[in-house]
């Protein structure tokens, strides 16, 4: 490689930062070098340790960079308070978590990987950058747990479901159901779940209700 190629000029970091995330999410941090992504970037290998002094480096500098450009959509969080009952809430709720997570199809990748090689790292710099991310959704969604509308612990919970299926469903409906299936096929089988498990419990409560009615006039008699 000339020294040309090798320069460490404007841009040769962020040509870095930006040729590792494009390979790590291809091929996870155990499938590709430095080598390889120095040739790629069109640096020396040592430019890249100029910049990061390890390989581990680079993947969390990968990782916070993409976890960083993750950003919830105002309108489509504003729709969530906006909605008709606690299904459409919810349904607005996978909508928002669906477009920022799938915009960025480099990071649900990276988070795959993350998951699975770097399992140490990943827990604390992933509740570092998405638990403001949850937050903020859980707080629009509180309100419809708190109306009834929605049957479950807590709005966290739900949250971190719908993100959960999000990011798990391209493996999954791969394996097990063939391509060309979005996340939309999980989260509307989650949903009649939900919904089924609301109007069992309402059922439940109407029969308790009706008992409770019949013991207190029993107890007149």
């Amino acid at each position: 490689m000339s020294e040309a190629k090798g320069w460490v000029g404007p841009g040769a970091g962020e040509r870095i930062l930006a040729t590792a995330t494009s390979l790590f999410a291809l091929h996870g941090y155990k499938g590709v070098s430095t080598r390889e992504i120095a040739s790629a970037a069109q640096v020396n290998e040592a430019t890249i340790f100029r910049h990061y002094p390890r390989k581990h480096d680079l993947y969390l500098a990968v990782m916070t960079s993409g976890l960083q450009q993750l950003h919830l959509r105002g309108d489509l969080l504003a729709s969530i308070a906006e909605a008709r009952d606690g299904q459409a809430a919810l349904a607005r709720t996978f909508e928002l978590i669906a477009k920022t997570l799938m915009e960025k199809p480099e990071i649900l990748r990276l988070l795959h990987y993350s998951a699975l090689e770097l399992r140490a790292d990943f827990d604390p710099l992933v509740r570092k950058h998405l638990s403001q991310l949850v937050e903020v959704i859980a707080h629009y969604l509180d309100p419809w747990i708190k109306r009834g509308e929605l049957r479950c612990a807590n709005a966290k919970t739900v949250v971190l479901t719908l993100i959960g299926i999000v990011i798990s469903h391209d493996s999954l409906q791969r394996v097990f159901l063939g391509k060309g299936l979005g996340p939309e096929r999980m989260f509307e089988t989650y949903l009649g779940f939900a919904m089924a498990e609301q109007a069992a419990t309402e059922e439940t409560m109407v029969r308790l209700q009706h008992i409770d009615t019949a013991v207190r006039a029993i107890g007149a008699e």
